[in-house]
């Protein structure tokens, strides 16, 4: 855990550098969960990926260009791969299109 890592400074990548990265671990922490839990608010019917897309913009007041489609695009696919694995979602292929769904 990088709460117990030990070092003289440490230089997050988007946050000045600190010789205490305890509280900026847990605000990460709680932002990832915070976003887990609002992908898991969108999926109580199938969707696709790009609508699930979509809403993190919509709600997070971003506007749609192509570095943040890739950028964003990209970090959702992750959370949503991270979600299956955790057994919260499930991924199903209906009319050759992947489509997520919670879990429950």
């Amino acid at each position: 855990m990088v709460e117990t890592m030990k070092a003289n400074v440490f230089v997050p990548s988007h946050a000045e550098a600190t010789k205490d990265m305890k509280e900026l671990a847990c605000l990460n922490r709680e932002k990832v969960h915070e976003i887990a839990r609002k992908l898991l608010s969108f999926l109580s019917v199938p969707v696709i990926t790009e609508e699930i897309i979509k809403k993190v913009f919509d709600e997070y007041g971003l506007e749609m260009n192509f570095e943040q489609y890739v950028l964003v695009g990209s970090t959702i696919r992750s959370y949503l791969s991270w979600l299956r694995d955790t057994g919260r979602i499930d991924a199903v292929f209906e009319g050759n299109r992947l489509l997520w769904q919670r879990i429950g």
